[in-house]
């Protein structure tokens, strides 16, 4: 490679270098943005849980058709990625963990909905044979608290009238901006157990009207929906926090090449140099 070469080669690994800086700090911003609403929604899932809580730890037997677990005969898939590219592995490892639940139930003879959100997600399953609802689509980078409800409700109300046997989540969950794992999900039919979990074991004698059973009515689907809205907070952030790390590594690999070319480029200019002095040199024995 000539000098000339090399150069171009350094000016254009620089330019390359500017925008993933440039896309790490975005990615950064909107890792902050997606985290602060992680943490704005925590008190008022907390204090719902602790409402749920308290109600179901007094009640002896507790109905709800949310909670029927009955033989897998139709189920949803909610399959949650990323519009674009450039973060990583984040796509691929949720396509993959994916297409393995879809082709589990496929061998069951389980008939499968797909529910998608995010174009890479899409785009795979579609190209794979399998027909996916776009309900969610707009969501991915997009999330609206009152689009995520109304498809949420239209699944609970499938699943109460027996048209879907069970629907399941598949996420990254969000740990921090370095790790985060792809996870599956039941999503209905709801585990009350596991609502229950945390009483405090303090008995609380409430008088509520028009009554216990009417209230947990109207507070567990809230609950269900915000299990929904509370797995795309966890993809986006995941998505922006891969995409941060992807970029700080191209980032960083470019300013090793940098410092390789450049090491090469002085090497060769170096050469050139002592070349021409030796011609110099014996130019002027000869003389």
């Amino acid at each position: 490679m000539s000098l000339k070469e090399i150069k171009q080669r350094i000016a254009s690994v620089k330019n390359t270098q500017k925008i993933t800086s440039a896309m790490k700090l975005i990615s950064a911003a909107k890792l902050r943005r997606a985290q602060n609403a992680i943490e704005s929604m925590h008190p008022y899932r907390q204090k719902l849980n602790d409402m749920l809580v308290n109600f179901l730890s007094e009640m002896q037997d507790i109905s709800t058709p949310y909670s029927s677990v009955r033989k897998v005969g139709r189920v949803a898939i909610i399959a949650i990625s990323s519009n674009s590219t450039l973060c990583g592995s984040y796509n691929a490892t949720i396509i993959r963990k994916a297409k393995a639940l879809l082709e589990d139930y496929r061998a069951q003879g389980v008939e499968a909905e797909v529910f998608t959100v995010g174009k890479k997600i899409y785009e795979s399953l579609a190209k794979a044979g399998y027909e996916c609802n776009e309900a969610l689509m707009s969501q991915a980078g997009n999330l609206q608290y009152d689009e995520v409800s109304k498809v949420a409700y239209n699944l609970m109300e499938h699943f109460a009238t027996g048209e879907l046997d069970k629907v399941e989540i598949v996420y990254t969950r969000f740990h921090s901006a370095a790790k985060h794992e792809p996870v599956c999900e039941t999503y209905l039919p709801i585990d009350i157990t596991n609502v229950c979990t945390g009483n405090s074991g303090v008995a609380h004698d409430y008088i509520v009207e028009p009554g216990v059973q009417q209230l947990i009515g109207h507070l567990l689907p809230k609950v269900i929906v915000l299990r929904l809205f509370t797995a795309l907070l966890d993809a986006a952030a995941s998505e922006h926090g891969a995409r941060m790390m992807a970029m700080q590594i191209a980032t960083d690999n470019a300013d090793d090449l940098i410092t390789e070319l450049t090491r090469e480029y002085n090497k060769g200019r170096q050469q050139a140099i002592t070349n021409e002095l030796l011609d110099i040199a014996s130019g002027s024995i000869n003389q």
